[in-house]
């Protein structure tokens, strides 16, 4: 185990940049690679990434490794989890992280297998053991009811990192670093699928992961008129509608709007949540809010206890003096 060394992150890109889990993972690894006193990686792979590598580096990486192939292009589990294990064989890094994202999701477990080591999924924390130099890996069990942190004593110590649930660092142009390119070796005829077409989730505003406020509605709304009153309230804070499951199963707002441990991981700085309890679930994914005021009838709601202000009542009295005292300060 004497030769695996050092931090590597997996970093996914978007539309010609950098993922902003990718930067997440970068500001968690350079944290853990300093207190192990090693090197910090990036691994980079696709088609036409090439130009990432200095942007990965100005977000903390000393390295990064690129494989830049046409047959790269989309992401299919042969081709990324080969590639993967290539250069994992030839960096050996004592720590991979990888987003918690469909791809993250997908490769992690089946790279662990052929590395003959274990990872970890959906974690919340990672730090470094100050005497065993392992990677303590905190993530919820039990549905959400509790966190546990794990260990695992094979390198490389494979996790999956929760978007939100890291800070990137602010970039800096002027770090140096070394860019590595590796030739991804791939036998077009071994990779059994192909992308027959994408299609891109309609998102009306501001994404839900990239909102700054975000005005969140439960079981308690009861309607498709009750959230279009939180839409009016959003569209006021230029932020964004949420939901607990229940509404979304209900078809009351989109699918893509549920949050929680089964939904998306949001972490705005301000969290409105209107009639919804509060179950561990759904705090599962906004508990890393800055600030969450809360909505609710019933004054033994758990919402009340993650919340830093609570208005105890019905929501339909209280959001539109609520949303009337917002318009009067706007416009003053």
């Amino acid at each position: 185990m004497a030769e695996y060394k050092g931090v590597m992150i997996f970093g996914e890109a978007t539309e010609g940049k950098l993922a902003s889990i990718a930067t997440e993972l970068l500001g968690c690894g350079r944290k853990l690679a300093d207190d192990l006193g090693q090197e910090l990686s990036a691994v980079l792979v696709g088609s036409g990434i090439s130009n990432l590598a200095q942007e990965a580096i100005a977000f903390g990486a000393d390295k990064a490794y690129v494989v830049d192939d046409p047959l790269l292009k989309d992401y299919q589990t042969d081709s990324y989890v080969s590639v993967m294990e290539k250069v994992v064989g030839q960096v050996m890094p004592q720590v991979l992280l990888l987003g918690q994202t469909s791809i993250g999701r997908d490769l992690a477990p089946r790279l662990a297998f052929k590395l003959n080591t274990a990872a970890s999924l959906g974690c919340l924390e990672l730090a470094i053991d100050p005497e065993s130099k392992l990677l303590l890996q905190t993530k919820p069990v039990y549905g959400g009811n509790a966190q546990a942190v794990f260990v695992c004593a094979s390198y490389p110590q494979i996790a999956t990192v929760r978007a939100k649930a890291m800070a990137p660092l602010e970039p800096d142009k002027s770090r140096k670093g070394e860019v590595i390119t590796i030739d991804a070796g791939l036998d077009p005829s071994a990779i059994r699928t192909k992308v027959l077409e994408k299609v891109a989730e309609k998102v009306e505003g501001i994404r839900l992961e990239d909102a700054e406020v975000i005005v969140s509605g439960g079981r308690g709304i009861g309607s498709v008129e009750g959230f279009q009153q939180l839409e009016e309230l959003a569209r006021m804070l230029k932020g964004a509608v949420g939901a607990t499951r229940p509404p979304c199963d209900n078809e009351w707002v989109p699918a893509g709007a549920q949050i929680g441990l089964t939904g998306k991981i949001v972490a705005p700085d301000l969290y409105i949540a209107v009639a919804l309890s509060g179950s561990s679930q759904h705090m599962s994914g906004c508990s890393g809010s800055k600030t969450i005021v809360a909505i609710n009838k019933d004054p033994e709601a758990n919402i009340f206890r993650e919340a830093r202000f609570g208005v105890v009542g019905d929501w339909k009295k209280a959001l539109p003096t609520f949303t009337e005292k917002l318009k009067e300060l706007l416009a003053g």
